[in-house]
């Protein structure tokens, strides 16, 4: 069995693990593209086996800090609201789609890409975006916040990528 590991991949997975201990940010926004570009998977493969990783590291992870009292469940509830049925919704259409052709992995990477783009953008800008939308937005009602919240999880399901 252990000669069947690739060192590419467990250099890359350690890397990846790295940054995501470090930074916070999502795995498959790192590993998803090496995936593809480096090892040349198919994009529906890379997203798919990222989605099936993630769900059994982010159970660990919510065990734990759920343990300690971390998670903020309002929030959680309100992203779910959106991402959950909007995740399905996508799954459900994706399903009625050819998903193994050429157009289809051109879609997804392009989603994908665009995605990681907005990310990279809002971590870029993420001070003065916090400052134009404080100024301009001083107070949200609890209604309003609850309600973006829910919209923000809804966008991040249709995108595939459950809110993190």
């Amino acid at each position: 069995m252990v000669h069947s590991i690739d060192p590419l991949y467990a250099f890359l997975g350690f890397c990846v693990g790295a940054l995501v201990g470090l930074t916070g940010v999502g795995g498959g926004s790192l590993m998803t593209p090496l995936l593809i570009l480096l090892f040349g998977i198919r994009p529906m493969t890379a997203v798919g086996t990222d989605l099936l990783y993630a769900a059994v590291t982010k159970s660990v992870g919510t065990l734990i800090h759920g343990y300690t009292h971390t998670v903020n469940w309002q929030i959680v509830r309100r992203l779910a609201t959106g991402s959950v049925p909007m995740s399905i919704l996508t799954l459900l259409v994706l399903t009625h789609l050819n998903l193994g052709s050429a157009g289809a992995a051109r879609l997804i990477s392009r989603v994908l890409g665009l995605a990681l783009l907005a990310t990279a953008l809002a971590l870029i800008f993420r001070a003065p975006l916090l400052a134009y939308f404080g100024a301009h937005f001083p107070e949200f009602s609890r209604c309003r916040t609850a309600a973006l919240t829910i919209v923000t999880g809804g966008v991040l399901g249709v995108l595939g990528r459950p809110a993190r």
